[in-house]
């Protein structure tokens, strides 16, 4: 019998995580009180008709095969979002067969299949849909920073602190403390951001200003040599566009530059850490769309991981701009959300003018698997640490740790 691909048992060990998610909130939503954003939801849909029908249509759309297990009418995903805003991610142990642990993704549980659908890739650029989507975020994020939120921060199957959760998580790198309740985390939000213990992230050749390092524990996903400084990003070859990924800052400077994208789960490290060392030009976040996907892409059911080149032009996203000492020069570092992740913190201390140390802390993620870019001048990076100029796109499955290095300049 041929085996069943790598991808193909990947995506339904995901759907059998949102199936048990959707029944577990399809059960909560009849018990809880209507959150007041839901009731914001459904007042734009009464006086929006062009929500009302965006929205009404792609649940009509969702297919066939997963119509019993996802909803059915625009009422019955608004109550399974309603349930989501008090739910915390759940660890998923692998099930028969599988190969790796899941986290479940209350979220996109809900609205995976919408979004892949011909009217759902319209809805979820719809300012005003993609506006409560940000609404409901942030209130499940105010809920994610609660202590009621530690409910799954438990050693029994399912719990964050059970012995294959530890596994996954090699919580030994982390600070944590195994005789305090929920091992001293605070909120979900809390041991999410866990720090790592000092040394555990070395940082290679810090004296030498031409090695650049990795910025988070990721995979990469493409290095692209000779990036135009406008593109159709929105095509299946997702060619990077420097002036819609850069928010229109500094594209004279990184018209044909390179772009090392790579992502993260969300069983890795979520902080950044300075690639170099300088003095930051200037660091913000740029508000983007939410549960977008490139439509080029068809119908993907792995959590936007098909269009993750699209969501560095057009989702959340953190913009650091950094001088690094010679001879790397400008360079931008670009955390970008994905998914439930809409939150992308900048340290305070990363202001216009203030000097970093390569390996100091930029920022972090809060919840969920994200991708990040690193963005060159032209003819700065003389290698690519592992890989070679040629390398072709895509991802071969190479991984990095925070401190890492990842390129050579010359």
């Amino acid at each position: 019998m041929r085996r069943k691909s790598f991808l193909l048992r990947r995506v339904e060990a995901i759907e059998r995580v949102r199936g048990a998610v959707i029944d577990e909130l399809a059960h909560a939503a009849r018990e809880k009180p209507t959150h007041p954003v839901i009731t914001e939801f459904r007042d734009l849909l009464d006086h929006d008709p062009v929500a009302r029908m965006y929205m009404t249509e792609m649940v009509q759309e969702i297919p066939r095969k997963v119509k019993t297990r996802h909803p059915a009418t625009v009422e019955e995903l608004l109550m399974q979002l309603n349930a989501v805003l008090t739910v915390a991610p759940p660890f998923v142990p692998p099930g028969h067969g599988e190969e790796t642990a899941l986290v479940g993704t209350p979220f996109s549980a809900v609205l995976i299949w919408t979004m892949g659908t011909p009217t759902g890739f319209a809805a979820y650029r719809y300012p005003p849909i993609n506006a409560l989507l940000r609404r409901l975020l942030l209130a499940w994020s105010g809920f994610l920073d609660s202590s009621d939120s530690r409910a799954v921060l438990h050693s029994g199957r399912g719990g964050w602190l059970s012995e294959a959760a530890l596994k996954q998580l090699d919580m030994e790198d982390y600070v944590h403390d195994p005789a305090a309740p929920y091992w001293g985390f605070r909120s979900w939000n809390d041991f999410f951001t866990r720090r790592v213990k000092r040394g555990k992230r070395p940082i290679a050749a810090p004296s030498d200003p031409a090695v650049v390092t990795a910025a988070c524990d990721s995979r990469v996903y493409r290095i692209a040599r000779g990036a135009k400084r406008s593109s159709p990003f929105w095509i299946k070859s997702e060619p990077y566009s420097l002036v819609d990924m850069l928010d229109g800052n500094y594209v004279d400077a990184f018209d044909g530059g390179d772009v090392f994208q790579a992502y993260l789960s969300p069983f890795n490290y979520h902080r950044w850490h300075s690639p170099v060392s300088g003095r930051v030009v200037e660091a913000y976040v740029k508000q983007g769309l939410l549960f977008s996907q490139d439509a080029a892409w068809g119908e993907d059911p792995t959590d936007q991981d098909h269009s993750e080149g699209y969501l560095a032009h057009v989702q959340t996203r953190a913009l650091i701009f950094i001088e690094a000492d010679a001879p790397v020069g400008l360079i931008c570092v670009m955390p970008i959300g994905m998914v439930e992740v809409s939150t992308c913190v900048i340290d305070d201390k990363i202001r216009s003018g203030a000097r970093v140390e390569k390996g100091d802390e930029l920022g972090y993620f809060q919840f969920g698997g994200s991708t990040h870019c690193v963005i060159f001048r032209p003819g700065v990076v003389k290698e690519f640490t592992g890989h070679g100029p040629s390398r072709p796109n895509g991802d071969d499955g190479t991984r990095y740790k925070a401190g890492e290095a990842i390129a050579r300049a010359g």
